[in-house]
């Protein structure tokens, strides 16, 4: 086991994969890094059989050859996007970039024994707002009121009863503009007054607004939890609007939610989520959300230290024996 490698599926760039990949190589631990939309495409090939009830199969990249079978674990990270079928030029094309999506990252995310950090279906799974929001509430996280809603009649009659609420997409935050720019919908308050009939195009998730003094940043590793209190300079609904003007400090997370954490990991199926809270003024954690594959590396630097040699004592103990 000692010489089986860990997979890091990520593109070029990912200074958050890059942290644990520095501590995995300074244990010694055996890394590939692959990006399959990219690396596919020119240096990597990929054979994978199942034959007499066994899988096996040779990946080979620019430097490295290994055994698909012999993976410990998968750091499954922010790979580039294969190509968009439907943009592509030819039926031809069309085919290959489908069967590439398919074909590579099915293999990737069926090794077998491998340990997962997360499995992709897992985070596709605990990104669905509706989802995680419904089980934080089971689990017993204090959660703001919370509306996710077409009809206009009960957004604006919400918004009454709670004064100003926010607004928030219900998937992604990223909108591509008719300049094929990305830009990004932030965090944003609204007033009844404000929603009109365009509401009913499409699902939109509004939140009474919590009191909060600060924000939270937790990462989970699996039992470990890692708490980062994020102050903003001025009066910022949300923080990652602008982060020069926020100042991130260790906090301790309550007992009531680390067990809710690792409760939330232990129903997704997860080894790591990155959680948002709000502080309020009475001590009281609300939980906004969870990302399931959420960046860290932005926090204080002792604390990113500590996450990246969680995730490294993770990924290079890998599965257990008996899975």
């Amino acid at each position: 086991m000692t010489d089986a490698p860990v997979l890091v599926v990520t593109a070029l760039g990912d200074i958050t994969a890059d942290l644990v990949l520095d501590e995995l190589c300074g244990r010694g631990v055996p890394v590939v890094r692959l990006d399959p939309g990219a690396d596919f495409r020119n240096t990597a090939g990929m054979s994978a059989r199942i034959e007499r009830g066994a899988f096996t199969g040779d990946l080979t990249t620019s430097t490295r050859h290994f055994d698909l079978s012999g993976v410990r674990s998968v750091y499954w990270r922010r790979p580039s996007p294969f190509s968009d079928p439907q943009a592509s030029e030819t039926p031809e094309q069309r085919f290959r970039v489908e069967q590439s999506r398919r074909g590579y990252t099915g293999v990737l995310t069926a090794l077998p024994g491998a340990l997962y950090v997360n499995h992709p279906s897992r985070n596709r799974d605990a990104e669905n707002k509706a989802r995680q929001l419904a089980a934080a509430a089971h689990i017993g996280f204090t959660l703001p009121d919370t509306l996710i809603t077409n009809v206009p009649a009960d957004a604006r009659r919400f918004a009454t009863d709670h004064g100003i609420v926010i607004y928030k997409p219900v998937h992604r935050v990223h909108l591509t503009g008719e300049d094929g720019r990305n830009r990004t919908i932030w965090v944003r308050t609204v007033q009844a007054d404000e929603l009109d009939d365009s509401i009913a195009q499409c699902p939109h998730l509004f939140q009474e607004c919590v009191p909060k003094i600060a924000d939270i940043r937790l990462a989970a590793v699996g039992d470990d939890a890692f708490a980062t209190r994020i102050d903003t300079d001025g009066d910022h609904l949300d923080w990652r609007q602008d982060q020069s003007l926020i100042t991130c400090s260790p906090i301790s997370a309550p007992c009531s939610v680390r067990e809710a954490v690792r409760a939330f990991l232990h129903a997704f199926g997860l080894s790591f989520g990155a959680f948002d809270f709000a502080l309020d003024s009475d001590g009281r954690w609300w939980f906004l959300e969870c990302n399931p594959n959420g960046q860290w590396a932005f926090v204080d630097e002792p604390t990113t230290r500590a996450i990246a040699s969680a995730l490294a004592d993770t990924l290079q103990k890998g599965a257990p024996h008996d899975q």
